[in-house]
């Protein structure tokens, strides 16, 4: 744990990204293998399962310490998060200079020591947590913390972590994300495979495996070359995903690595009407047989996390996968291909799929269509149509381009639709947590109804600078009108432009609509609140959605 707890220590001190990458190395290189791989699993983010909350914790070490629950909330106050608050005062109050699991390695903490204290209660629980807290360093003991209530964050990205791996082990960072697609079982023997010499086949061995995604970037200037160039397509507001099939199975994956098959099944299904030896990369979404233009993505809200849907809802939110680009085909990994060379086979390959009523693959498997763009003249006029279509914008794809891993710019562009906007009163406010415990950054928002009162519609968290911030918050202290709890009411003054990517109508809101998104686009301190937008305008926005 000593050894870890340091990396941790490191990497949130290190400047610059070579620093980090280079901490990551170190410590590969100096720790045996299965405690090694739970590192990696913890820097993946793959160890966040809440093993006890925070509020136990607060209990247990508030039982052994003489100290007043109102001053530990207090410090918490400040700190803004409990294992951290919990780290640095448990040495203040306790004399625990040393402990028998300070000098075990991670490996036991994970398999052995965490779960054991989790899966007991009551008395014997806070014995066995404050045995665990005993001789562990300050930071050791937040770091401790972190991992029983899932909490911790790491502050390096998958990426450095696999740039990481690569220094160490000699492998192509493309190879490793490969292999990590999928999740990792921490072992030696998985560490052990993961930095293994290629043999050419990684999907072989595992055929669920799905590869990385290529992600577009924001377009934010004239693309270079012919419009001819390019692929345009629409944006389509669903979820990104990996249909696989390979040895004789379907496998869909979303781009956060979660298998979909239980809340798909049709999808699954149509994956057997293609050839053994192909991936797909696409988008699910919900797309009746009959309509022009997809559902919106709160209709298919509706099935995700219901692990096995029934008839009605099957019936009432039918999937589809939108088909963008073809990964493999024949079991060969078709990514260093120019683009036009894998539309034309994927192309060829979705419409040799059969038509038929009951036919597997029947309205199932969607080729995400190929818009006209011979002129960049054509460009802004063909992204307004993006709402009609039921899209969020375009997609425009260099035709020579290959198939990456992760974000490249270059090569891939997004241009979505400009969001949608609605001026706004801020009507209560929320301290935030960390480094911005000490400052109120989570907002709520009402608009005014017919009756001139003003009805909450959202809250927002984003969009204001380190000083707007500032003096906002100065000026929620000084203008609080009730309290409750940690939230305040205040005067309802201040105006601010929000913007949001959609809206829908919610029987959840008091307002009736919900947005998608929303985050503060302006603080219009130049708008009186009697100004500001009503659920009216919000509803005639309603109105334009498709």
């Amino acid at each position: 744990m000593q050894r870890f707890a340091e990396l941790i220590e490191r990497l949130e001190h290190s400047r610059g990204n070579n620093s980090r990458v280079q901490a990551l190395v170190d410590y590969f290189e100096q720790t045996p293998g299965a405690t090694a791989a739970w590192a990696l699993q913890v820097l993946l983010g793959g160890a966040r399962r809440r093993l006890i909350t925070g509020r136990r914790l607060r209990q247990i070490c508030l039982e052994a310490m003489p100290l007043p629950e109102w001053l530990f909330d207090d410090c918490y106050a400040q700190v803004g998060d409990s294992a951290e608050t919990i780290a640095l005062l448990w040495h203040q109050h306790v004399d625990a200079d040393w402990g028998p699991n300070a000098d075990q390695p991670l490996q036991v903490w994970m398999e052995e020591l965490l779960p054991a204290a989790a899966a007991l209660s009551d008395d014997a629980q806070a014995e066995a947590v404050r045995r665990l807290w005993h001789g562990l360093s300050p930071q050791q003991l937040l770091v401790a913390n972190k991992l029983l209530t899932g909490g911790l964050r790491v502050g390096v990205a998958q990426g450095l972590v696999v740039k990481a791996l690569s220094r160490f082990s000699g492998l192509d960072e493309a190879l490793l994300q490969h292999r990590l697609m999928g999740g990792f079982a921490p072992s030696a023997a998985a560490l052990a495979a993961l930095l293994a010499p290629s043999d050419g086949d990684d999907t072989g061995e595992v055929p669920s495996r799905p590869y990385p995604f290529f992600l577009a970037s924001p377009l934010q200037e004239l693309l270079p070359g012919d419009a001819g160039d390019w692929q345009a397509e629409w944006k389509w507001d669903g979820i990104r995903g990996q249909l696989i099939r390979r040895s004789g199975q379907g496998f869909l994956w979303s781009r956060g690595e979660e298998l979909l098959h239980e809340a798909f099944p049709e999808l699954i299904s149509a994956a057997a009407a293609l050839p053994d030896g192909t991936v797909i990369d696409g988008e699910v979404i919900v797309w009746t047989a009959d309509a022009d233009r997809p559902a919106p993505f709160n209709v298919l809200q509706r099935r995700l996390g219901r692990k096995k849907p029934g008839s009605k809802l099957l019936a009432e939110c039918p999937a589809a996968f939108v088909a963008y680009d073809l990964l493999e085909l024949g079991g060969e990994d078709w990514r260093p291909r120019p683009l036009h060379q894998r539309r034309t086979a994927l192309e060829s390959l979705i419409q040799q799929l059969p038509e038929t009523a009951d036919a597997p693959g029947a309205g199932r498997l969607r080729l995400s269509e190929r818009l006209t763009l011979d002129t960049w003249e054509q460009l802004e006029p063909l992204r307004q149509q993006a709402r009609n279509a039921g899209a969020e914008g375009l997609m425009l794809k260099a035709l020579d381009s290959p198939y990456l891993n992760g974000r490249k710019r270059g090569h891939w562009w997004k241009h979505k639709l400009d969001p949608h906007t609605l001026d706004a009163v801020l009507l209560y406010a929320q301290a935030g947590s960390g480094r911005r415990a000490n400052l109120f950054t989570d907002y709520t928002f009402g608009l005014w109804n017919g009756n001139g009162v003003l009805v909450s519609f959202a809250k927002a968290y984003s969009g204001l600078d380190d000083g707007e911030i500032t003096a906002l918050d100065r000026w929620i202290r000084a203008h609080t009108t009730e309290r409750f709890g940690p939230v305040r009411a205040v005067e309802p003054l201040q105006v601010f432009e929000l913007a949001f990517e959609g809206i829908q109508r919610s029987t959840r809101h008091k307002s009736g609509i919900a947005v998608r998104f929303p985050r503060i686009s302006r603080w219009r301190r130049d708008k009186p609140a009697g100004e500001a937008d009503t659920l009216a305008t919000a509803l005639a926005l309603l109105e334009q959605a498709p």
